[in-house]
């Protein structure tokens, strides 16, 4: 997801962690655990290549590098004592089996999207285990598959697939830098998701390596592991190294469209309408509602309401679909650009028309801003003075961004329960709400405000959104639902963002935990703790 252009300066950033993270007292332990390394990894890839420590002159660079939310980098209150680079699969293996057996804490990054950036920070010592040169895609044409490894892009993916076809795709997310070891594991979504499901729902196979540093996959693993893993936030249970997934059929040539509306050109009644058409709409066909506070000069604000589509199909099939369907949206033959599916996830990402499909190599975020995320579900038409009050909020707060996700079509096929991603029928759209702030605007120091003002447009929709409980999305994280302390297991705790996350799946992910890491050692502040025994 693209949403800002901005480069923010890191030199603050390198300031902080100019801070040591290893203390005198520590220093003994991470030798034990340094020359633990050198026994349990492959000697033919040497470890020492991967790991660095606070006096390597390279550690605050790579630290901060996939560290995306700036709010989290600045207020992060200790630094990891190493991080692993992994470059081969033994690396992680011996970061698992070293890590418990000198207690540190292991948090495994991929791509660093974590909104909550709990991949990378925690408040006991810890070591980071950065996947991210793990990054081989291995396509199979002739089975319609590919292995995908954990550090591997959203962006990668869809540039290999297109290397080898131009009518298939994969149902994954919208931003190209985003980790597929983490985005998988939370659900996956993105622009396909009417026609193919999430992510997930595309995973054949995987390779995890669970507490006892083996490498597993979905027949030694076992049905019910791999059933968690799908959904359920892979980092309870283990490390993911790699995804087998089904690549999908798209055609040669799809559509994409954005049209904008002010309150002042009839955006509330047209969103109404969405709501209620979007999720009812052809499985081929996907529009994102998107809500913007703006200045129309001076002190005259309004809301501009983006209708962004994507059809799969060329713009004459699209254009008969919608005179059907939604002509109130007025669409247009000039609103609609045809291209192949790979350009389209460059129009989805925020790149302008006609980029290279180079980009999506570049593997890491440049525009990183200090944000707050928070996600809604919708089961019900928000009321037009629902909107409305929607509206004034955006206006007031000015500095946030709302996305409305229509679900229906396959999202309405999969039972709650065939994964560990529990949010399927009965939505009628998901919401992420955001709100971001840059260094010049007070940095870290602006954090409080900020957050609080993301409380208040939450809180304000709380009539019209899902309750009891109120649901949300892992790859939203949000600890404002509810967390733990970074070193305990306490389940009471947990059940209370468990039940947001994963709904009726809770108990069910709790009882695999218990049988895969029995010990907990796999943890962070909203993992799913093992089921007690009574």
């Amino acid at each position: 997801m693209k949403i800002s252009s901005s480069i923010f300066p890191i030199i603050s950033i390198f300031i902080l962690l100019s801070i040591s993270s290893v203390t005198p007292s520590d220093s003994d332990d991470f030798d034990d655990f340094f020359q633990c390394l050198l026994k349990q990894s492959d000697s033919s890839i040497p470890i020492t290549d991967a790991i660095l420590t606070p006096n390597n002159s390279s550690f605050q660079y790579i630290y901060q590098l996939r560290a995306n939310n700036l709010r989290t980098l600045l207020s992060a209150t200790s630094r990891p004592v190493a991080i692993i680079t992994a470059l081969h699969p033994s690396h992680a293996q011996a970061a698992v089996i070293c890590g418990q057996r000198h207690d540190f804490q292991l948090r495994i990054r991929s791509g660093g999207h974590d909104y909550e950036g709990l991949s990378y920070t925690s408040d006991v010592p810890f070591v980071i285990l950065d996947m991210f040169n793990l990054n081989s895609i291995d396509i199979d044409m002739s089975t319609e598959t590919a292995w995908v490894q954990a550090g591997a892009t959203t962006g990668e993916l869809y540039y290999r697939i297109a290397e080898k076809s131009n009518v298939h795709g994969f149902p994954s997310g919208i931003c190209t830098t985003i980790g597929i070891g983490g985005h998988f594991s939370g659900g996956g979504y993105g622009f396909l998701i009417r026609k193919y499901g999430l992510s997930i729902d595309n995973v054949i196979d995987a390779q995890l390596i669970d507490a006892n540093g083996r490498i597993l996959n979905r027949k030694s693993m076992g049905e019910d592991v791999f059933w968690a893993i799908r959904g359920g936030g892979t980092t309870s249970f283990g490390i993911i190294l790699s995804w087998r997934i089904k690549l999908v059929r798209v055609p040669p040539r799809v559509t994409v469209f954005t049209v904008q509306r002010t309150l002042e050109q009839g955006a509330t009644e047209l969103a109404y309408r969405w709501q209620q058409v979007a999720p009812k709409l052809p499985k081929d066909l996907f529009i994102r509602l998107q809500p913007e506070p703006i200045n129309n000069g001076g002190k005259n604000k309004t809301v501009r309401v983006s209708f962004i589509g994507h059809f799969l199909g060329q713009a004459d099939g699209l254009l008969r679909l919608m005179n059907v369907s939604f002509p109130e949206l007025g669409l247009t033959r000039n609103d609609c650009l045809e291209m192949s599916w790979v350009q389209s996830t460059l129009y989805w990402a925020g790149f302008s028309n006609g980029s290279s499909i180079d980009v999506l190599l570049n593997r890491v975020a440049v525009d990183r801003v200090f944000a707050k995320e928070k996600s809604d579900y919708y089961k019900a038409v928000i009321p037009k003075q629902g909107l409305e009050t929607l509206w004034q909020v955006l206006m007031d707060i000015e500095n946030i961004y709302v996305q409305m996700n229509p679900y229906g079509g396959r999202m309405e096929e999969i039972s709650d329960s065939e994964t560990a991603f529990a949010h399927r029928a009965g939505n009628l759209f998901k919401v992420l709400y955001g709100i971001q702030w840059s260094e010049s605007e007070g940095g870290v120091n602006a954090t409080a405000r900020y957050v609080e003002l993301s409380r208040r447009l939450y809180n304000a929709m709380a009539p019209y959104a899902s309750s009891n409980p109120r649901e949300a999305f892992i790859n939203y994280r949000d600890l404002d639902i509810g967390s733990i302390e970074s070193d305990e297991t306490d389940f009471e705790d947990a059940k209370e963002y468990g039940a947001k996350y994963f709904l009726n799946n809770f108990i069910r992910l709790a009882v695999v935990k218990a049988k895969i890491d029995p010990k907990n050692f796999f943890k962070n502040e909203q993992s799913i703790p093992p089921l007690p025994s009574h």
